[in-house]
């Protein structure tokens, strides 16, 4: 299948890829013919892009079925531990974070952590997306580094759990599409000590994981808040938190600003090795995650279009493209692939 822009789906597509609500119900289903009308409502609801059938392409696989029951078990629960929180209420976590351990023995299970970073993501649009998202990054990033699976599922439900402050932060300040007053602005920082305390007074959960909402915003330069931490002050699994968090942070659309080009969202990581993050952390960022999703369709700098079709491991930004239309007429054309590793005079300008 391929992963293609909503303003480029045509009338007929037939949708690869279930498309869910917040709740995590199948909003449409995995081989719907696409009308103008589904189209359009897509666009009203914020969806930036969906997977469209290709025979093409059929040997892209973006998503196992397991994975997806896991996501939308997990946004169900998300969504019951949120209204619990807000009604006041004691919450027991062990049935509700279930799920969280179930997604990191998945990802242990799949064995495969040469990922883009948006075959990792989920569905651009929802509230929970952001927490399963960082979640997800954060188990790879974990496996790397030889984490154990109890130390996993801690860092996991810290990553779950790092925006649970905001649930205390007012909507009207969290969707605010003008610039934040400074009141405001201090109140959005102090989400993670809202998070610490929602955590303290709720859940029956380790240091290690409330260390990790705590000081996901620290930063290893001292810059960061609420308590402007250094280096190895911040909690491990912290400094992995954050790193995940900046980037599915700034690769999502937002009221108040557009997203960031995915090679751009990867550069401001890697840019911020040794100071804004941890250097170690940011190398196994580097060597695990691609940048291009599988079925997306990128131009190269010798003018030609082409998909994803597979990621070269260790070199996120160069890997294998399949041309199938002509890109000046796109008309369809015999196929070819063009393994960008070993042609190192094109380079992937941007996704189309």
């Amino acid at each position: 299948m391929r992963l293609e822009f909503i303003n480029r789906v045509k009338e007929n597509d037939i949708l690869g890829k279930n498309i869910l609500t917040n709740d995590g119900n199948i909003l449409l289903r995995a081989g719907i013919k696409l009308t103008n009308k589904y189209i359009s409502k897509l666009r009203e609801l914020g969806v930036l892009y969906v997977y469209v059938e290709d025979e093409r392409l059929n040997d892209v696989m973006v998503e196992d079925e397991r994975l997806l029951k896991i996501k939308q078990i997990y946004m169900k629960s998300m969504s019951n531990i949120v209204k619990s929180l807000n009604m006041e209420h004691r919450v027991e976590t062990r049935d509700s974070l279930r799920v969280v351990e179930n997604l990191v023995e998945y990802i242990i299970d799949c064995g495969d952590v040469d990922k883009s970073l948006t075959d990792i993501k989920t569905y651009d649009n929802y509230t929970y997306v952001h927490c399963i998202d960082t979640c997800i990054m954060a188990t790879f990033l974990g496996i790397s580094m030889n984490y154990s699976e109890s130390e996993l599922k801690e860092l996991a439900i810290g990553a779950v759990l790092h925006d649970i402050g905001k649930t205390k932060v007012p909507y009207k300040i969290i969707n605010k599409r003008e610039p934040l007053t400074k009141e405001e602005m201090q109140e959005i920082r102090n989400h993670p000590i809202y998070g610490k305390e929602i955590l303290e007074k709720n859940m029956q959960i380790s240091m290690d994981i409330i260390k990790a909402v705590e000081q996901h915003h620290e930063r290893v330069d001292g810059s960061g808040y609420p308590n402007g931490l250094k280096g190895y002050e911040i909690s491990r699994f912290a400094r992995i938190v954050s790193i995940c968090d900046v980037y599915d942070a700034v690769s999502n659309n937002r009221v108040y600003r557009k997203k960031m080009p995915p090679n751009e969202a990867y550069e401001l990581i890697l840019g911020g090795s040794g100071t804004l993050f941890d250097e170690e952390i940011v190398k196994n960022f580097k060597n695990i995650f691609a940048i291009y999703p599988l079925g997306c369709c990128v131009k190269l700098s010798n003018n030609i279009e082409g998909y994803v079709i597979k990621q070269n491991k260790g070199f996120p930004d160069r890997p294998v493209i399949r041309v199938l239309y002509n890109s000046m007429t796109r008309e369809p054309i015999s196929f070819y692939e063009i393994d960008l590793l070993k042609h190192l005079d094109i380079v992937i300008e941007g996704i189309v």
